[in-house]
């Protein structure tokens, strides 16, 4: 794993959008239509003391996935978990756990105390890892962006 670079970003959108359409996500209010989708690097870039992004690459360098942490104003001190995916080919193998612990970790190191994130029941495996891993369901906070999300939670770290 390793941080985002531009010559990643169509690469990660790609396998973003092809996951939301897999889960009938390819819709408004949802990451599918964020304007930074296609420039994830200069998003994340853009604030390195408050966000970041990391790729999964496999043996042969190919990339396979990824995760975000940027800063959540609906909680003090709070990131939000954003954009954790992976290609099929890689699920089951715990990878997602790999990256969900990478989030945590970089949103420690970034003095954050607690991680957001926001989900749909779609999700079923990634709630079920979510739930695993220590987030406890929320309420829907005032501050959400993607509208057709339905599944909210947060941890503390």
């Amino acid at each position: 794993m390793r941080p985002i670079t531009e010559a990643d970003d169509p690469l990660i959108a790609e396998i973003i959008r092809t996951s939301l359409k897999k889960y009938h996500l390819n819709i408004p209010g949802t990451v599918y239509f964020d304007p930074e989708l296609d420039h994830l690097s200069k998003y994340y870039h853009s604030l390195p003391e408050k966000r970041g992004y990391f790729i999964a690459t496999n043996h042969e360098g190919q990339v396979i996935g990824g995760v975000g942490i940027a800063e959540f104003n609906g909680f003090d001190n709070c990131a939000e978990l954003q954009k954790i995916y992976l290609i099929d080919q890689e699920k089951g193998k715990g990878l997602g756990k790999c990256l969900l612990e990478l989030a945590e970790d970089f949103a420690r190191s970034l003095g954050y105390q607690s991680l957001y994130l926001e989900t749909h029941t779609n999700l079923e495996t990634a709630i079920a890892m979510y739930e695993k891993n220590g987030f406890q369901r929320i309420h829907k906070p005032k501050s959400v962006v993607h509208s057709t999300m339905n599944r909210f939670y947060r941890k503390r770290l």
